[in-house]
């Protein structure tokens, strides 16, 4: 048997979806059920119970995949520590949410996609991804997940709006106003409704959306007030297409998290990228901020 038909079978159990494992595997559907059914002749006992109507191993099969577990593992350490004694940082990160590195590292790949916080952690618990990114990150079974950096939100509002003439505000006086917000299933609002309530207070927004760019637009077009992230909207303030109200009382912070799984073994590329990420960093130009 070959290295890749135990990273087949192994992607296969923890997915527990044929499709899933061939897309891992750049393989088609298939290919899988063709390995599938090569492994089982060639060790002449069945892998999965083919009456049952969920996914279920037999006790050969829950052997094999430990095995192949193990056995990946293994390979993956020999061929990382091999590019470690080279001195070589390369290869391919999949990385949910937001995309960085490639000054630091050109000879690594980041393949970036974007996708809502429960998504995010869904990705790298299934191996279709090696590291994400989430706001207010929490704990999740299987995965390692850490806060790297704290953001602020600010009261964005665009500019001409009547309370800028009042200069420092209290967020109290932001309930005659119009307020716009995120949906109210996303980590970002939930965090900041979690503070608000804390401080005695609590908003009904006009309207909700999905993403912070569409929220950003709807503030330049004076729909209403929001509380923006820091890092969202540096450009836009810059340049004069939004405006911060300065408010009394603390700021608001949002940590943002790094998700990776404990599970799998690191690249080089991830190590370094981590390591990176999370190292402390006395002063960050508004680049560094906006990545």
């Amino acid at each position: 048997m070959q290295v890749e038909s135990f990273r087949v079978f192994r992607d296969l159990v923890e997915t527990r979806s044929f499709s899933r494992s061939a897309s891992l595997n750049n393989i088609t559907q298939s290919a899988v059920s063709q390995q599938l059914r090569s492994i089982e002749l060639r060790l002449r006992v069945p892998l999965l119970e083919r009456t049952s109507k969920q996914f279920a191993l037999t006790r050969e099969g829950q052997l094999l995949y430990e095995a192949s577990r193990d056995i990946i593992a293994h390979y993956q350490r020999f061929q990382h520590q091999l590019e470690e004694m080279r001195n070589i940082i390369s290869g391919t990160i999949r990385l949910v949410a937001v995309p960085s590195l490639l000054k630091n590292f050109p000879l690594v790949k980041v393949q970036v996609d974007y996708r809502r916080a429960n998504e995010v952690y869904e990705s790298v618990a299934d191996g279709e991804a090696d590291v994400g990114l989430v706001a207010f990150p929490s704990p999740r079974k299987g995965l390692k997940v850490e806060t790297f950096k704290k953001d602020t939100l600010q009261v964005i509002c665009a500019p001409g709006h009547p309370l800028i003439k009042k200069g420092t505000i209290h967020l109290s006086d932001l309930a005659n106003c119009k307020i716009v917000s995120l949906a109210p299933d996303m980590p970002t609002r939930q965090g900041l409704d979690r503070i608000l309530a804390g401080r005695g207070l609590k908003f009904q927004p006009k309207m909700d959306f999905d993403n912070v760019e569409t929220l950003k637009h709807a503030v330049e077009i004076d729909a209403g007030v929001a509380f923006l992230p820091h890092s969202a909207v540096a450009a836009e303030l810059a340049a004069g297409k939004l405006a911060a109200l300065p408010y009394h009382g603390p700021e608001i912070i949002r940590p943002l998290g790094v998700v990776s799984r404990t599970s799998r073994v690191l690249s080089p590329a991830v190590k370094r990228f981590l390591k990176a990420l999370k190292a402390p960093r006395s002063s960050e130009t508004k680049e560094e901020t906006k990545a």
